[in-house]
């Protein structure tokens, strides 16, 4: 069973998710590619995938997928068992039941999981005086990444039809980790450094930061803290201060590597 097209949806506020999703693209050698990026809005009607294989990426929030990603991730559906592969990327801590979450949430939607993985990707509350997984996926997760997509193009050659496939296994629990409550909070803009090109109001996913009389303004009900905004400003005028940083540098240092799922 071979696949000339696939397709590419993901939710990547600060482009790791997305460069991993096109790695592993790029291993599987397909001739056609369609891309969904459901970064910044939500689709207006749900979209069918009919038989591409599809590649669904998404961050890793507190050990489960980003809530808005799932919400936008929702809009896709496969009324022909499309093949698909889940992937999670998380920044260095642990990725929990966040893989296995993206896996049922798939078979909901009508795809068949024939391989996933979980990456590295720098973390959203990386600072350059605290780094965090900084530069990941780096070289070599994008190498990983595209001897992934390979060897999942060698285990589909070797049946007729996924249903002929046994039930992908991954790591995580079910039910999944319970999430504590968010506290409301969002990056603050520095207004020396700040020339209100408005560059955050564009990268951020869920139009949370608007240019007011008094300067930039992030409504901390709608930040969901994934820091594009801090992390794309290109005079560095936004910043996210808070102690879970310290924290996960000092504890989450230490380099892992990608998990696989074949």
């Amino acid at each position: 069973m071979r696949y000339n097209h696939i397709h590419l949806i993901y939710f990547s506020p600060t482009h790791t998710s997305a460069k991993i999703a096109y790695a592993i693209a790029e291993g599987l050698g397909a001739a056609l590619m369609t891309e969904s990026d459901v970064t910044y809005d939500p689709l207006e009607m749900e979209e069918t995938i009919n038989d591409e294989l599809t590649i669904i990426a998404a961050p890793v929030y507190g050990g489960r997928v980003a809530e808005t990603a799932v919400e936008r991730l929702r809009m896709f559906r496969s009324t022909h068992h499309a093949p698909v592969i889940p992937v999670v990327l998380y920044g260095n801590r642990d990725y929990e039941d966040a893989l296995r979450e993206l896996c049922d949430l798939a078979v909901e939607r009508g795809f068949v999981p024939v391989a996933a993985g979980a990456f590295i990707g720098e973390h959203s509350y990386s600072r350059k005086e605290m780094p965090i997984a900084e530069g990941r996926p780096d070289e070599t997760d994008l190498r990983i990444a595209h001897e992934f997509g390979r060897q999942v193009v060698a285990k589909l050659a070797k049946v007729s039809c996924v249903e002929n496939l046994p039930p992908l296994e991954v790591k995580g629990d079910c039910p999944y980790r319970v999430k504590g409550p968010s506290t409301p909070q969002a990056p603050v803009t520095d207004s020396l450094l700040c020339t209100q090109c408005e560059y955050c109001v564009d990268v951020c996913p869920t139009h949370a930061i608007s240019l007011t009389d008094d300067g930039m303004y992030s409504d901390p009900a709608l930040c969901i803290k994934c820091c594009a905004c801090v992390k794309e400003c290109p005079e560095g005028a936004r910043t996210f201060d808070t102690p879970y940083t310290a924290m996960l540098h000092a504890n989450f240092s230490a380099r892992r590597e990608p998990e696989l799922f074949i």
